[in-house]
């Protein structure tokens, strides 16, 4: 990648990093159902109107929104509300990418490797330590329920596979879904008024915080992703995603003085390792697959009749699709 670009897409990590702080801000303003349900308010709209529609199914637009956007936010926003640290949250929303492998390998048979596997029993090990780390100074609740949200946003890259689709034209275009369900949530487990309430007497701080996940996370954060992903190889590009968890951790530690108890920070460091080999070694896999069908492609070919005609038993091999996602934000 060129220097700019690098720059480019530190800044995306950095800029995600930091939304955790601009959530943890936005819920003092407004509480979780209700911060969804506004935020992607202003996602889709006016956007919506100008960025062309996901060329995909209508039930896959639905489907995606539901659990990218609906049910990883409002999980994610939940867990922070009743208490999951604003630096572990990023980090244990990376267990997105362990779950990933586990259900394309259930629903889609992308086989995963050896290596892949050991990859999400670490991973698991790491989480498992988070878990217990948090267990021994606060509610574990909270910290499973932004689990939740990880497999929420897992069960999306599930549906998402394969889709020709932008980036930032599914996001906002799926992020439509959001509003009325989350509405209805706020409605019932918030208080009827809650939403009105909130947003009638949000403070400067939580109108920053808001806009900043609106336009920086969101699209601003998307435009520069999905421009890169446009002129450079996913493989790339998407090892700056694991960069999100650091900002965020820092993040929290420089502006709220909050560092993860020493359980927690190894449970933390296994887990990203895991996550890391993981990525690695899905890359790895779709690049030895991708070489391996260009050789097959190679040797048809070569193997073609003058009369243009392929031999008998000549097939051509479809690529493995790498078992990992860096998801959205």
């Amino acid at each position: 990648m060129r220097p700019r670009d690098t720059a480019l897409a530190t800044l995306v990590a950095v800029i995600w990093g930091i939304n955790f702080l601009a959530v943890d801000r936005g819920l003092q303003d407004l509480p979780p159902f209700a911060f969804v349900a506004v935020r992607f308010v202003f996602v889709a709209l006016p956007a919506v109107f100008f960025v062309p529609r996901p060329r995909i199914g209508f039930w896959r637009v639905v489907a995606i929104g539901a659990t990218i956007s609906a049910g990883q936010f409002a999980l994610l926003f939940l867990g922070m509300h009743l208490g999951a640290p604003t630096g572990l949250a990023p980090i244990v929303l990376q267990a997105q990418v362990l779950f990933t492998v586990v259900l394309s390998a259930l629903f889609l048979r992308e086989r995963p490797t050896g290596g892949q596997l050991v990859g999400v029993l670490v991973g698991a090990a790491g989480l498992a330590v988070v878990a217990v780390g948090r267990a021994a100074v606060a509610p574990v609740l909270p910290l499973l329920i932004v689990v939740g949200a990880a497999a929420s946003w897992a069960v999306g890259n599930t549906l998402t596979r394969g889709v020709k689709a932008s980036g930032l034209s599914l996001t906002i275009w799926s992020g439509l879904v959001v509003p009325v369900p989350l509405t209805l949530m706020s409605v019932i487990f918030e208080g009827p008024t809650a939403m009105v309430d909130a947003v009638a007497g949000i403070s400067v701080g939580g109108i920053l915080a808001l806009a900043y996940t609106v336009l920086g996370a969101s699209l601003v954060g998307y435009g520069i992703w999905n421009t890169l992903l446009s002129k450079y190889p996913t493989a790339s590009v998407g090892p700056f995603a694991m960069l999100v968890p650091v900002v965020g951790v820092l993040a929290a530690w420089i502006a709220l003085d909050e560092l993860p108890t020493p359980t927690e920070a190894i449970g933390a460091v296994i887990l990203l390792i895991g996550v890391a080999a993981t990525v690695v070694l899905g890359r790895r896999h779709s690049r030895r697959s991708a070489r391996s069908e260009r050789s097959s492609t190679g040797a048809a070919n070569a193997a073609i009749e003058p009369d243009g005609t392929a031999p008998v038993g000549a097939v051509r091999r479809s690529s493995d699709a790498p078992v990992w996602d860096t998801g959205s934000r």
